[in-house]
């Protein structure tokens, strides 16, 4: 039965449309608010009404237009549990992911938190850990892509809150949905595992600019302009895993990614003390707008040999969006797909904020690693900014009618 019980089974897809496969999006629109229900609800807001769908060929919130908010968990098999108690917790969280997406009540032992809300672009995407395929005696099939990654001299990694053996992305527009689907999929899981970190995060809501825009970080800065493209030629190659011609074992990975998590606290009291031409030059772009320091929009490309009239490079050799390019990395590219996080303000008064910084690709070690450890050698920005937590999970393609996510893995 659907959340919104009094719009019957249909009202909730209204002629806002649909986000298949996570490629697409709604502006918001007036909605009501705080109208009594008698024979029937009014109509959803194209907020409330955006619906991501389960069985498609990529996992939900992979391509998916940022959501206003987020939640990051990561779970532990439990002692004792293992290849059966895993495939059944997949089986259940498949189940419930698929209903809660499509506005559907969580089931008998629902909260109510979410009622009387649609769908709200709700999406839950499902990774293994490294250590995952240990504990399910399933080590032989591990891909090389989840191999660690490497030391960076800027991590300062609490391993409490990072890795684990299953990780789950939940994101939606509405918060409470998005807490809703977050305490259903902590209760689903049962005795099966076992929550090893938690992260929340939230981004711009949809609707609140003038018109669409890429979304800004705490730090004020327009964030995820040179994000690869779904119409770019080479996307699919760039992101996600090859449907054929890969390792043999590695089959249930097809049409799969994998996504780097770091929780990347900013260091927001120095970065707000610094003028703005300095914080832009540390970035390379215009705070404004996002253009490049070299001239045009936000999608101009960056000049990256001008010279200003002082000699000078305009965009500074250590700039963030020069060390970052794809360009500077051998084409190295990751989808990034961050929520910004605030977890309160210290007793010395500095706030605990920064990113949850997901990128997505197709093998980590020629997406992220290469990129990261460029930037760890030089990048103006490393000094404001400090990598607090990591980890790096496999996700399978999207299931198909009648699987479950992570079925061609485990009964393989």
């Amino acid at each position: 039965m659907s959340r919104r019980r009094l719009i019957g089974t249909a009202g909730a897809a209204s002629a806002a449309g649909l986000v298949l496969g996570g490629a697409g999006g709604a502006g918001a629109v007036s909605a009501l608010q705080g109208e009594p229900v008698a024979d029937g609800p009014g109509p959803l807001s194209s907020v409330g009404s955006t619906e991501a769908m389960f069985h498609v060929k990529h996992q939900a919130g992979i391509t998916t237009p940022l959501q206003a908010r987020g939640h990051l968990i990561a779970f532990d098999l439990a002692p004792g549990s293992g290849r059966k108690e895993a495939t059944a917790l997949l089986r259940r969280w498949s189940g419930l992911a698929e209903r809660l997406m499509a506005g559907k009540s969580s089931g008998s032992t629902d909260t109510g938190v979410a009622n009387d809300a649609g769908p709200s672009s709700l999406t839950v995407t499902f990774g293994f850990g490294r250590t995952f395929f240990d504990r399910t005696g399933l080590t032989a099939r591990r891909p090389v892509e989840l191999d660690p990654l490497p030391d960076f001299s800027s991590d300062h990694l609490d391993a409490r809150r990072s890795n684990g053996d299953l990780w789950v992305q939940i994101g939606s527009d509405d918060s409470l949905v998005a807490f809703h689907a977050l305490r259903a999929v902590q209760k689903e899981a049962g005795e099966a595992a076992r929550v090893r970190w938690q992260m929340n995060g939230f981004n711009r809501s949809p609707g609140a600019t003038a018109a669409p825009m890429t979304t800004r970080n705490l730090m004020g800065q327009v964030d995820g302009t040179g994000n690869p493209q779904p119409k770019e030629a080479d996307f699919e190659k760039r992101i996600f895993v090859p449907e054929s011609g890969g390792p043999a074992g590695q089959e249930w990975m097809a049409g799969g990614s994998y996504a780097v998590v770091r929780r990347i606290r900013m260091l927001l009291d120095d970065w707000e003390q610094l003028p703005r031409d300095e914080q832009e030059a540390v970035i390379g772009r215009r705070k404004k707008d996002g253009a490049p320091l070299t001239g045009g929009d936000e999608f101009t490309e960056p000049d990256l040999q001008k010279v200003g009239p002082n000699g000078k490079l305009v965009i500074a050799s250590d700039a963030h969006s020069r060390i970052s390019a794809p360009e500077q990395n051998g084409g190295a590219a990751m989808l990034r797909r961050p929520f910004s996080y605030h977890d309160g303000i210290a007793t010395d008064g500095v706030p605990d904020a920064g990113l949850l910084f997901i990128c997505w690709q197709a093998d980590p070690m020629r997406g992220f690693v290469p990129v990261q450890r460029k930037l760890d050698r030089g990048d103006a920005l490393s000094k404001f900014i400090r990598h607090e937590a990591s980890g790096l999970f496999a996700v399978p393609g999207g299931p198909s009618k009648g699987e479950y996510v992570g079925q061609r893995l485990l009964e393989g």
